[in-house]
């Protein structure tokens, strides 16, 4: 396929001041291990709102957005991934990069990083695929990355034994994804939601579910799982969270690994592991954030390649499911009006998707 006309300009999101606004900027130029994409759909994360709002941006800006599906324009020369011109991509990027302000893609073209993008298959549309990149590498590191997240055993490649694992937040896209994978891989899989999302985690996997707004959440989980819940993974990341798991985890806390995709820490210690992950780490390139410098990783980068192909062929086989999309309007102006509403708590079970 010859390769299409690339205009000089684009419409995008940028994040400057706390703010977000929708501007004309110049394309991305291609940077060699980066694939050029005309960005189809995008779907919007928490990551999303709260980078703007903390004013998480390079200077003067950077473009918001981690979630995409779109189709390849142009290949660098380092990208080792075979992709040709016209293939129809999704994966997830580094929106609000304040190291590299195009790496975001909520616009028109997004600059993305191309050994850890991921083909659609043919049965998946550009909206459902849109959903998965983010969520699935944060499971991939959370639950599974050994010396980084819980280090279970992997899908297809050890035995989860059927042991249990609570993954908090079950109805959260990462939730939903993270159902899944732990299932895969031969475990018992407790998660917490309203009661609304009920039959939403029962239909990815789920075995038993709980309300998370029931004061005693925890201490049902503990009884239930006799006192020995060895791993808990918090895809929520705030102080209710972190009680419920840690009432929920064994009494024996020296056997106990709590994760989480934020910074909240367990109120308890009595040895209980305990690890965090933060998904930008998996493009291998150094970048600033929260004032801190986080130097690049091969190790994440090669896990991220390895997770991203596994990824690919499950939902090309038919046994990965998406979150729910729901499908807005607008354009960029309909993603700020998104953000704004999952900023202010009207997002449950659903994942916000817009076609640009």
């Amino acid at each position: 396929m010859a390769s299409p006309t690339i205009p000089k300009e684009m419409k995008a999101l940028t994040s400057s001041n706390k703010s977000g606004t929708v501007t004309t900027i110049p394309v991305p130029e291609l940077r060699p291990t980066y694939l050029l994409i005309k960005v189809h759909s995008v779907a919007l994360n928490p990551t999303d709102w709260k980078h703007i709002a903390g004013g998480l941006h390079g200077d003067p800006w950077s473009i918001v957005g981690c979630d995409y599906a779109g189709t390849v324009v142009s290949i660098g020369s380092e990208v080792t991934k075979s992709f040709k011109v016209g293939d129809k991509v999704f994966g997830c990027a580094h929106g609000s990069n304040s190291s590299q302000p195009y790496d975001g893609v909520f616009a028109e073209y997004a600059a993305v990083k191309g050994d850890v993008a991921m083909r659609i298959p043919d049965s998946v549309s550009f909206e459902d695929a849109s959903t998965i990149g983010l969520g699935s590498i944060t499971v991939g590191q959370g639950l599974f990355q050994q010396g980084k997240g819980l280090g279970l055993e992997l899908p297809f490649e050890g035995k989860g034994n059927d042991e249990w694992v609570l993954i908090y937040g079950g109805s959260t896209a990462t939730g939903t994804l993270g159902i899944q994978f732990a299932k895969l891989a031969g475990y018992k899989v407790i998660t917490t939601c309203s009661p609304r999302n009920n039959e939403l985690v029962k239909s990815r996997g789920a075995d038993e579910v709980f309300d998370y707004n029931d004061p005693a959440c925890g201490s049902k989980i503990r009884e239930l799982t006799g006192d020995k819940l060895r791993w808990a993974w918090d895809t929520v990341g705030n102080d209710s969270s972190a009680k419920v798991c840690a009432e929920a985890l064994s009494s024996h806390g020296n056997v106990c690994h709590f994760g989480t995709i934020l910074t909240n820490q367990l109120p308890r210690d009595d040895g209980v592991k305990y690890t965090s992950t933060l998904m930008y780490t998996v493009f291998g390139e150094e970048f600033l954030k929260f004032g801190q410098t986080f130097p690049a990783s091969k190790e994440d980068f090669e896990f991220g390649k390895y997770w991203f192909e596994l990824t690919e062929k499950l939902l090309k086989e038919g046994k990965l499911k998406n979150h729910p999309a729901k499908v807005g309007d607008g354009g960029l102006d309909g993603v700020l009006k998104g953000l704004n509403d999952m900023q202010n708590g009207k997002v449950s079970g659903q994942k916000l998707v817009y076609k640009l």
